[in-house]
């Protein structure tokens, strides 16, 4: 059976994408990744987002994650699928039942000066088209993933004082 790569883009999707650099190792970074409860830590306060899949997950292609979350304070169930697992290089989820219309969401991990390049790429639809994605969406976006990043540093990357006790 011919199978469509998820990861690209067909007419009428949103394409989301930022990068980090971390200088932790790139074993020690997919690690972190690998641990479906450290999304509970990265994910803003203003989501209520909570896994409800009992930990540990693990992680796999077909894995199963549920969540529970509030967008703009209404509750909605997500599940995910893990659709490609290749440790230390890369994961993708795709949304299964959520708020999206599509949800494709590419992890991709790689060693960079000493630290680990850390790159989502994420394709999605959402309803409502093109106006809600720029006026609420895409916003919205930016605010999770600046979170995101802000959180990853602080918990990835341990204070000099830290690593010399």
């Amino acid at each position: 059976m011919f199978k469509i790569d998820p990861r690209i883009p067909e007419d009428g999707d949103s394409i989301f994408s930022v990068s980090q650099w971390l200088p932790t190792p790139l074993e020690k970074t997919f690690e972190f990744f690998s641990d479906a409860r450290n999304l509970e830590q990265i994910t803003p306060p203003f989501l209520s987002f909570r896994i409800v899949t009992p930990t540990p997950i693990e992680m796999r292609p077909g894995a199963l994650i549920d969540y529970q979350l509030k967008l703009r304070g209404f509750p909605i169930q997500w599940r995910t699928e893990i659709t490609e697992w290749e440790p230390q290089k890369g994961f993708t989820d795709v949304q299964l039942k959520g708020p999206y219309r599509k949800w494709v969401h590419r992890h991709d991990f790689r060693e960079e000066n000493g630290g680990t390049r850390v790159e989502d790429t994420i394709h999605y639809r959402v309803p409502g088209g093109p106006i809600i994605n720029s006026l609420i969406v895409r916003p919205d976006l930016d605010k999770v993933f600046g979170y995101r990043q802000q959180m990853i540093s602080q918990l990835l990357v341990a204070p000099q004082d830290e690593l010399s006790s």
